[in-house]
């Protein structure tokens, strides 16, 4: 039997009607666009600009920027960012002199904000946006056509199976329809066989994953550009008003605007750590929270609540961590004639994880010598927790067992008028002097709770009270959250069916032989090879064999014809790409 020929020129494979009858069944599988620009002319202007975007919207440029934003990003893990630790950022170019400036010139002190981080972002948004556009028509159009018709001839199909039966065509049709709808197929009658589609959902996952993907970059640059985030260090019985000067430090992204803070306010009544006591783990946390009192807005009620570590409290899109903790002695200080000039809890500062905490204990205003001299104070503290006889340089545990609080005072100058910055944990000792005890040696003491430290030549007292604990709370506020983890995991849900689903289609073809009995035919084409098409349409042949059994061959003796409920199988047919 001869081929005929299609469409040839010279130098080029003649394509056989067979083939171009099977490319046209397989016709959209897929949405990808398909390049019209792969041969053709010389291309003018337009046609390098339609070159270029069909390679920015293609699959692969994607995969590319997704790649390149994900490497882009480990600098910014990497090395201190401007925007988040100045400090950090300041001490690496100090310590890095050769190599900072070229850092400065990448930008890599403020990797998400860089020019070449911009682009990459900007250009995979695009990419984005131009792949699923072209694709989601294409698809809303496939999905209001019908499957095409039934190859010429089934058995170039993948997956192939046939028999002989004594039931109509038209019977035989009718059955194969309602199979394949009640097998939620989408499927119809065209001449004389049955088409039927399905696994629309691989391409709706496919779509999916992109959309995710780009409300993710949405959700992503609103949190970045709308975002708050400070910390505030809170002592047991003090508050909190969410207001920009009541932070102990505050960033927020270019968009911010301070009247964006929600209105809130809380108080810190008790904080509650508990510890491992025995075994290996001992000094092990097991327990951190917070017992606080909040209400939202001026006139809101007081609410209780407990924060704990990754359990943070939310209101409205604020949420309050629990980052960190501490202690707090409670320190008197008196001068020369027993008047209180300083009182209050010093937060400190702890140094390893048994909580050995250190700290600045500066009276400011109001202190007098024994000559009646105006003075200032500072006060180098060294807290421990539980102390141990022989460890006098750390704690032995986290707890309050045994607090001993180590006190060396400084009179003199704290360098707090001449208007340059310091922390409020860090003693300027340039304009300080020492006090000497009765030996001449440097005063330094170690005090317990109750206790009280005097100050040579009558120069006052200081008292250690007692102890509170305080605790540090991150209040963020980033907007566009929800959205972000709802494109992950539409994302993942996307991904898996466009990963698992498989695009397929069916035909069944009846139609009465030359010897007068019904021959059918059933075909299956997937959009990739897999063993899910054979055995998919080995189970709808089986069902349809039910009801149109095999006739008889008319060659065969009587004797050897197999019994009514051998069913048929369906196999790769001949000559079908493996």
């Amino acid at each position: 039997m001869s081929k005929s020929t299609v469409g040839t020129s010279p130098g080029e494979t003649p394509v056989t009607s067979d083939e171009q009858d099977l490319g046209a069944a397989g016709s959209q599988l897929s949405t990808a666009p398909v390049d019209t620009l792969a041969s053709g002319p010389a291309l003018g202007i337009v046609g390098w600009a339609r070159w270029f975007w069909r390679q920015l919207t293609s699959m692969r440029v994607a995969l590319l920027l997704l790649l390149m934003l994900a490497l882009g990003a480990i600098p910014g893990s990497l090395i201190p960012q401007s925007g988040t630790d100045e400090t950090k950022v300041a001490e690496f170019r100090k310590a890095h002199g050769t190599i900072a400036p070229v850092y400065d010139r990448l930008g890599l002190f403020h990797v998400y904000s860089s020019v070449w981080f911009s682009a990459i972002y900007i250009l995979l948004f695009v990419s984005l946006i131009g792949c699923i556009v072209p694709r989601t028509w294409q698809f809303v159009g496939q999905l209001r056509s019908r499957p095409p018709g039934a190859p010429k001839r089934l058995t170039r199909l993948p997956a192939y199976t046939t028999w002989r039966t004594d039931a109509e065509p038209e019977q035989v049709r009718e059955a194969a329809l309602g199979l394949l709808r009640r097998r939620r197929f989408r499927a119809h009658l065209v001449g004389d066989a049955v088409a039927g589609e399905k696994g629309y959902l691989r391409e709706v996952g496919n779509l999916t994953f992109h959309i995710a993907l780009i409300v993710m970059l949405i959700a992503f640059a609103c949190g970045q550009l709308y975002k708050a985030e400070g910390n505030k260090l809170v002592v047991e019985g003090d508050g909190f008003s969410n207001t920009l000067t009541q932070y102990n430090d505050f960033k927020s992204g270019n968009l911010f605007d301070t009247d964006d803070l929600n209105p809130f306010s809380f108080t810190l009544d008790k904080f509650t750590g508990t510890y491992e006591t025995t075994g290996p783990n001992t000094g092990t946390a097991r327990t951190f929270q917070s017992a606080i009192t909040y209400s939202v807005g001026a006139y809101g009620k007081d609410r209780k609540a407990v924060v704990k570590v990754n359990h943070p409290l939310e209101i409205d899109d604020s949420k309050i961590y629990l980052t960190a903790h501490g202690y707090a002695p409670v320190i008197t200080v008196r001068d020369a004639k027993g008047k209180v000039v300083y009182r209050d809890a010093v937060p400190l500062l702890p140094l390893d994880s048994n909580i050995t905490s250190s700290g600045v204990i500066k009276v400011l205003d109001g202190y007098r010598d024994a000559k009646g001299v105006a003075e200032q104070l500072g006060i180098s503290a060294f807290f421990l927790p539980t102390y141990t006889p022989g460890s006098e340089a750390a704690s032995t545990f986290p707890s309050l067992r045994n607090p001993v609080l180590n006190l060396t005072p400084y009179h003199g100058d704290l360098g707090v008028d001449s208007g340059i910055p310091q922390s409020v944990y860090q003693l300027d000792k340039s304009h300080m002097k020492e006090f000497k005890d009765s030996k001449g040696a440097q005063l330094r003491e170690n005090l317990k709770p109750g206790e009280t430290m005097t100050l040579p030549n009558g120069a006052g007292s200081v008292t250690y009270e007692a102890t509170k604990e305080w605790a540090n709370f991150q209040v963020t506020q980033q907007p566009a959250s929800g959205w972000a983890l709802g494109g992950a995991i539409a994302a993942i849900f996307g991904l898996a069916g466009s990963l698992f689903l498989q695009r397929r289609r069916v035909w069944v073809r009846a139609a009465r032989g030359a010897d007068g009995v019904t021959v059918v035919e059933m075909g299956g084409l997937g959009r990739s090879e897999s063993a899910k098409v054979p055995e998919e349409l080995g189970d709808l042949a089986a069902i349809l064999y039910d009801r149109a059994p095999s006739a008889p061959d008319p060659d065969t003796p009587a004797s050897s014809v197999p019994p009514a409920s051998s069913e048929p199988e369906a196999v790769p047919a001949e000559g079908a790409e493996k």
